[in-house]
């Protein structure tokens, strides 16, 4: 009797691979690691079946090098999950497997249990008179605090306590030390911090009740309410709900930049072990928290979209924050959608869901008309917060000063006047987006994208936004030789230096990818802007993601009218998020706040909607035009993309893959095909991209006609040589 293993391997092939079970080994288990050879390489595979055989499907087998695993390094929930996306993606299970792991344990790092030291107050300690410690404050410290809770080995440094300290108070028989390898889950008895909560309103009372009277099983919440209206509170209750009971919770932020505020919010409430997990943790932090957490130890975990395959002890809720922020959507490699697996992953578990948002997608809006998801509205602004005034300025026969208008300069000098703080969002980096000579008309441009590069000043140099190749600042036209070089139009860097210049006594923060990129400095602009007194803050689309400034009582949106004429039928719905966050930022506190809005289209009917309507009620609208045209939620999407260096070539191969679907008997007449069309982005780092759509009603027949494609797409006599993808529900072009 032979035992034979098939492996997924981490490369892009669709297939499982047959191993050979170690000799004198006990018999491997689906979900363990396994070292193997492939293609004279060593890699690491995770075992997926295991079959007793008789007779060997190949003389040829190799055998397994060495079972690094036991055990499952997968929840049965986690296993299930990851199987049914490479199902529902169309993607190879051992990239999925890979990526659903930390880094070490792709590496083969052994996966050993970490022994862990708790101290725990006795009798005596109880008993003993603290007082009497006057002369060693920091003893006293240390068993107050043990007074309170017992003290872990990995919370001494949060908590500003040695382990010398603890050591003297047990050697004085005031407290005992214990070692582990697990952690007992008893924080939920300690958890609370205030015993005073904010007071709800009735919008959120009302959701918390609902949350928490069917909190012991799967619902998918939309918590829908206006900016400002108090959803990290409901989270906040429901949370203290749940970890009373003993269960852990995952929480979902869009951006790592949202992490530090969420931890702030969270640790302020609760007194319980939180870890975080981005892509900014070193692997080896990365490996302890997912320990952490798989162990029971955390009670909280807060991350980003790969978060989402953090094994739990004993999960109890997910939180998905801002859940229509498109930073949920992977856009290379296995291309997944975090916020539709998170609620699958829900159901599988048994637990409820909170989908939290001013704006929540379509899709979320379409699954509540169907009745799959409960939505629970909050359209009060929570506190004293005060409903903000819009207003729309014509930008046609104005002059500009450096993109403000008189209108805009006026308002924000009086808010300026009143000390309050000022934010300006403008989605465009850099100093300028064209750099150009004025004598002969050369234009800075990206060869490898055929875009113009934007002028950094600062690093004096000419980057690419969308390949990120850069230059240094030529000091001549590299056309005419001349050295009469100019920049024309403003991003967040030019904006910041001249409002420098006519606001000298204000302090100006410019918050974009490029001021940010260090550890720690966002955390050093908000903390900076939270101390109040006038302010004015530049940005990106990144303030607009859930930053809570209660001081900003005026918002300007400069240049917003490209947003307007997209070819990208979503390209409405994120202007309409966008808008309506950056928007909310304002009067969040007992302020009056104000926005104006700069266009040249003021009677265009998505400004006109959204300023006269709210979010809601445009989302109505749109759904209703997307129902008429037949596109998404309504139906479903796959898109192919190719890519080629050869424009000829990429372009040839989805024909040749057109042909296919269109002599495919599976191809009905709902099936609706649209290209081969180049992308939005035609060319980037040299590669042409084109793609092609298809369209179907039918969820379930659009992927019985993607299963029975892909096979045929190896008869494409260029399919080897050209790069393409298959994305399930694409977001972008």
């Amino acid at each position: 009797m032979h035992i034979v293993v098939q492996v997924a391997l981490p490369v892009p092939l669709p297939h499982l691979f047959n191993y050979l079970a170690p000799s004198n080994t006990p018999v491997p288990v689906a979900g363990a690691r396994a070292r193997v050879s492939f293609r004279n390489r060593k890699m690491i595979g995770i075992a997926v079946k295991i079959l007793k055989t008789k007779d060997l499907p190949s003389k040829n087998l190799k055998q397994i090098e060495h079972m690094i695993d036991d055990q499952s390094l997968f929840s049965p929930t986690l296993w299930q999950i990851l199987h049914w996306s490479a199902q529902y993606y169309h993607f190879p299970l051992g990239i999925i497997l890979n990526h659903a792991l930390p880094l070490l344990l792709r590496q083969g790092k052994t996966l050993q249990e970490k022994l862990h030291s708790r101290w725990i107050i006795n009798k005596a300690g109880l008993e003993f008179k603290i007082s009497s410690l006057q002369n060693a404050p920091k003893q006293q410290q240390a068993l107050a605090a043990l007074r309170s809770q017992p003290i872990y080995s990995r919370e001494l440094k949060e908590k500003k306590i040695s382990t010398t300290i603890l050591e003297i108070l047990r050697s004085k028989g005031l407290c005992d030390l214990s070692t582990y390898e697990s952690q007992i889950t008893d924080w939920h008895t300690f958890f609370l911090v205030k015993d005073k909560n904010l007071k709800l309103n009735n919008e959120q009372e009302h959701a918390v009740q609902a949350m928490i009277n069917n909190n012991h099983h799967y619902v998918a919440w939309l918590l829908a309410g206006t900016t400002g209206s108090g959803k990290t509170e409901v989270y906040l209750n429901m949370l203290e709900n749940v970890l009373s009971h003993g269960k852990q919770a995952l929480v979902l932020v869009p951006e790592i930049n949202l992490t530090p505020q969420t931890i702030a919010r969270f640790r302020e409430r609760f007194n319980i072990p939180i870890d975080v997990l981005h892509s900014s943790l070193n692997h080896s932090k990365r490996l302890a928290v997912w320990l952490r957490a798989r162990s029971g130890e955390s009670a909280i975990i807060i991350g980003t979209r790969s978060a989402l395959f953090t094994p739990l002890a004993r999960p109890g809720v997910i939180i998905i924050d801002e859940e229509h922020d498109n930073s949920y959507k992977q856009q290379d490699g296995w291309r997944y959608q975090a916020r539709d697996l998170a609620v699958l992953r829900a159901y599988k578990e048994n637990i409820p869901i909170i989908m939290g948002s001013a704006t929540p997608a379509l899709e979320t809006l379409y699954n509540v008309r169907q009745g799959k998801y409960q939505q629970l509205n909050l359209t009060q602004r929570a506190g004293n917060a005060k409903i903000i005034h819009q207003q729309l300025v014509d930008l046609k026969g104005q002059q500009l000063q450096y993109g403000l208008t008189s209108i805009l300069l006026r308002k924000i000098r009086k808010h300026l006047n009143d000390d309050n703080q000022v934010l300006l969002f403008l989605n465009r980096r850099g100093f300028s987006p064209i750099f150009i000579c004025h004598d002969c008309g050369w234009l800075a441009k990206c060869q490898g994208c055929e875009r113009y590069y934007t002028l950094h000043q600062h690093y004096r140099q000419l980057r690419c936004h969308y390949c990120n190749n850069h230059r240094q600042l030529p000091d001549k036209c590299l056309n005419c030789t001349s050295v009469n070089l100019i920049s024309i139009g403003v991003g967040t860097e030019q904006l910041e230096q001249q409002l420098t210049k006519l606001f000298p006594d204000v302090p100006v923060s410019r918050i974009d990818r490029d001021t940010t990129g260090k550890k720690g400095a966002l955390e050093k602009y908000l903390s900076n802007i939270n101390r109040g007194g006038k302010h004015i803050l530049i940005g990106t689309q990144m303030l607009a993601k859930g930053h809570h400034f209660p001081d900003v009582t005026l918002v300007g949106l400069l240049d917003i009218d490209g947003a307007l004429f997209s070819t990208n039928f979503r390209a409405a719905e994120h202007f309409a998020q966008l808008y309506t966050q950056v928007a909310g930022r304002a009067g969040r506190a007992n302020k009056d706040g104000e926005v104006l809005l700069q266009t040249y289209h003021p009677k265009h009917p998505l400004l006109t909607t959204l300023l006269s309507n709210d979010y809601f009620n445009f989302a109505e609208q749109t759904l209703l035009e997307r129902k008429l045209l037949q596109l998404p939620p309504w139906t479903n999407h796959a898109l192919f993309r190719a890519e080629d260096l050869n424009n000829e070539k990429v372009v040839e191969f989805l024909i040749q893959l057109r042909k296919l679907l269109d002599k495919h008997p599976l191809k009905d007449q709902s099936t609706w095909l649209m290209g081969p069309v180049p992308s939005l982005t035609q060319k980037r780092n040299g590669y042409w991209r084109w793609q092609l759509l298809l369209q179907h009603p039918s969820r379930k027949y659009l992927h019985q006609l993607l299963s029975n494609l892909l096979p045929l797409i190896k008869t494409i006599h260029s399919a080897q040589r050209i790069r393409w993808t298959l994305d399930i529900d694409p977001i972008e072009n």
